[in-house]
């Protein structure tokens, strides 16, 4: 296996850190793509079946848990993994984090209790943390900036292949077979990318480099982004004065300050802050940020309200969302190679967030006896506004940073759309269950043509109607339906599909806002030409200067 000693800043004009082959290009490039594809896979085949295992296991109560240990360990490590595949290559980082992977893959398939699910769904994390951010890195090890955007578009057909196999595998493993497999379907796969990356990748580093990391910014990061990302949990019950919200929110924010500090004085930062002073790394972490919001709101909230309203299944419910992706993937290949063969993006990418706010905009409309062809026409809009964003914002940072950092600015560009998408959510679903109310339910059961006599104005004892809809084992239609006449249950069950349809809508309100800002703040981009400076100009300058010194 080759290994190749980098001088910090020493690309020269067009060059690439890694000198292959074609034929191995592109075998690397399947390799990557593929352990990409391990953690697109997992994210969409674990979801749909998540209630089936949790009834099994008998864990209610810590349902979101398996998911909150997942995201913990796997945003921690994020931008570690980034600056470390920076000092000793991407080839023994991407393995590691693929073994780690796999090994909690296959603990998760044999959790016998949720505490052991829990426990090694953040083995998984550790491992998934690599995955994005380092897949991301080595495209652009491999390829110059003016060719990247014809391969990184691929990036966001991975996902959207894996949305579309995801559900069907995981419902006809778990269906035929035993939901243990929905984990172990990873260790094939995983061991075929590990095949290719260790005979294939060479070991780029940087000349000089040793084991000198960051620990006091290692420390501080994890404690300000564990207690934020745990509040965000807490707070998806609708309660942001909670305790353990507010609680969360000054620990990480106290941690936050002593992270900046600590990387002040850092000799080698996790995350150089000299980064912050590049527009471009500055304006497309804003916007990545934003955009975020309103895909994570639309890829939550549509397969649910096929669920709820249409009565559709898990699995189906999942091929719903087949014209979103279908935007999706079409507009981040096209966009990918636009930007390859003309240099322009930034209008690119003000023109596709203008278009993901129009889309989630029409979703504010929503309502339970909405087309499936309208809605069609919906995803479709929002897809193609969401594609470029999955695309072009990694090109641009990767092409406004040297090479010694490409892997630090990817990583720190992924972290910002892991945090972008909690918070997103949580909001989205603060803003769907406040709206979700008792009047909204009774009034629109009664626009349905129950009489107004049979709905009490106020709800129930112990009636939550956004806390029945998301429990384990039931929805609050069925729940609610089974206190009702039967002659009115027609139209109880209507109004209930009316009310849900109208607060989803007004979820769908934090995306628009979010992606009109990413919108404007994509304006202030500049277009940098898609190439590397000059071996002379880099090493005239020092490696966090650079970061800051390209626009």
């Amino acid at each position: 296996m080759e290994h190749i000693p980098v001088m910090p800043g020493t690309a020269q004009e067009g060059d690439v850190a890694i000198h292959v082959g074609s034929r191995e290009r592109f075998e690397i490039l399947f390799a990557v793509l593929l352990g990409l594809f391990l953690s697109a896979l997992d994210q969409t085949i674990v979801g749909p079946v998540l209630p089936r295992i949790v009834t099994d296991l008998n864990g209610a109560s810590l349902y979101t848990w398996v998911v909150t240990a997942y995201l913990l360990t796997s945003t921690v490590t994020i931008p570690i993994y980034g600056k470390l595949s920076d000092l000793y290559g991407r080839r023994p980082l991407l393995m590691a984090g693929i073994v780690l992977f796999l090994a909690g893959s296959a603990l998760s398939g044999l959790s016998q209790t949720m505490n052991e699910l829990i426990a090694f769904r953040a083995i998984q994390g550790l491992g998934a943390g690599a995955l994005f951010p380092i897949s991301l890195a080595v495209i652009g090890d491999l390829f110059s900036p003016a060719e990247r955007g014809k391969y990184q578009g691929l990036f966001g057909a991975v996902f959207g292949v894996a949305f579309l196999v995801g559900p069907f595998l995981g419902g006809f493993l778990t269906d035929n077979i035993s939901w243990h497999w929905v984990f172990y379907v990873n260790v094939p796969i995983g061991i075929v990318s590990l095949y290719f990356i260790w005979h294939l990748l060479p070991t780029v580093r940087r000349e000089g480099s040793r084991f000198d990391l960051d620990l006091p910014g290692v420390v501080t990061l994890t404690l300000a982004i564990v207690p934020i990302l745990i509040a965000l949990t807490i707070a998806e019950n609708g309660d942001w004065t909670a305790p353990g919200v507010l609680g969360g929110f000054v620990v990480g924010v106290v941690f936050l300050v002593a992270f900046v500090v600590a990387e002040m004085r850092a000799e080698d930062p996790v995350i150089p802050l000299g980064l912050f002073r590049n527009r471009t790394f500055t304006v497309s972490s804003i916007a990545t940020f934003l955009a975020t919001f309103g895909f994570a709101t639309a890829i939550i909230f549509l397969p649910l309200w096929f669920q709820v309203v249409q009565n559709a299944t898990s699995t189906a419910s999942g091929y719903d969302l087949f014209p979103f992706l279908l935007g999706l993937i079409v507009s981040s290949i096209v966009s990918g190679q636009y930007v390859s063969r003309t240099g322009h993006y930034r209008w690119l990418l003000v023109a596709s967030m203008a278009l993901l706010a129009v889309g989630l905009g029409l979703f504010t409309g929503l309502r339970a006896d909405t087309p499936t062809t309208t809605m069609w026409l919906w995803m479709i809009v929002a897809g193609v506004g969401v594609g470029p964003m999955m695309a072009v914002f990694t090109l641009i940072v990767q092409n406004a940073v040297s090479l010694d950092l490409l892997g630090t600015a990817t990583s720190d560009l992924t972290l910002m759309r892991q945090i972008g998408t909690s918070f997103g959510l949580t909001i989205a679903f603060t803003l769907f269950e406040n709206n979700l109310t008792w009047s909204l339910l009774r009034a629109q059961i009664v626009r349905a043509g129950a009489p107004a006599a049979y709905v009490p104005p106020t709800a129930p004892p112990s009636f939550n109607i956004g806390q029945e809809l998301t429990s384990v084992g039931g929805t609050s239609a069925t729940q609610f339906l089974d206190r009702i006449p039967a002659a009115l249950q027609p139209a109880f069950l209507d109004g209930f599909h009316q009310a849900f349809s109208i607060a989803l809508a007004n979820a769908m309100w934090v995306g628009v806002g979010a992606a009109i800002i990413a919108a404007a703040s994509a304006i202030l981009l500049h277009e940098l030409p898609l190439q590397e400076t000059t071996a002379q100009q880099h090493a005239a300058v020092p490696a966090v200067a650079r970061a800051g010194a390209r626009d």
